[in-house]
């Protein structure tokens, strides 16, 4: 029996995982580059990202007794985590089935102009959701779409955490973030 946890680093590592020099959306150079896409984008990469990112986010819920509605973050990063995390939970515990939507970058420039997307309203409490943080800027950008539209964070899910102050920024914004892997854990 194949250990899921492994199997996704292993898939990360291969498809996601780059060395050299890199400038990151942050502006920051880095030595080492993550495209979470490329690994939540494969179908086997998305259906562990589902098991592993719902058994996670169970946990949580049941440890602290929460009620969660939906799921989303930042497009496009965020997106096909949430759905993932969000399918697994519908087939796994059709009870708390986890509802998705997506951030937009900006509100939208016609129709109702709306920045959030999908399965989301007023007064939800939600996880938001990031692949890869950084700075965590990404991450508080829709955090703060998210509480400016009317919802509430319980906490953050991200796929990998790269240990240079992103965790600290989110959680000083009162938002406790879990993460899958960390730098240390994925090349450790």
């Amino acid at each position: 029996m194949s250990d899921p946890a492994a199997d996704l680093k292993a898939l990360l590592l291969k498809k996601s995982v780059r060395t050299g020099t890199f400038t990151l959306a942050s502006g920051k150079q880095s030595d080492l580059y993550i495209d979470c896409r490329v690994t939540a984008l494969d179908p086997f990469g998305a259906n562990l990202i589902g098991k592993l990112g719902w058994a996670a986010v169970r946990k949580k819920i049941s440890e602290e007794n929460l009620k969660i509605d939906s799921i989303g973050g930042m497009t496009l990063g965020a997106d096909p985590i949430s759905l993932s995390v969000g399918m697994a939970s519908a087939i796994e515990h059709p009870q708390e089935a986890l509802q998705v939507f997506t951030v937009r970058k900006e509100p939208k420039g016609h129709g109702r102009g709306k920045q959030i997307e999908g399965n989301f309203a007023d007064g939800q409490t939600v996880i938001v959701v990031d692949d890869v943080i950084t700075t965590g800027g990404s991450t508080i950008k829709a955090i703060d779409v998210i509480e400016r539209e009317g919802g509430k964070v319980a906490f953050a899910l991200v796929l990998v955490d790269r240990e240079e102050g992103g965790r600290q920024a989110i959680e000083e914004r009162g938002v406790p973030v879990i993460s899958l892997y960390s730098r240390s854990t994925l090349l450790g």
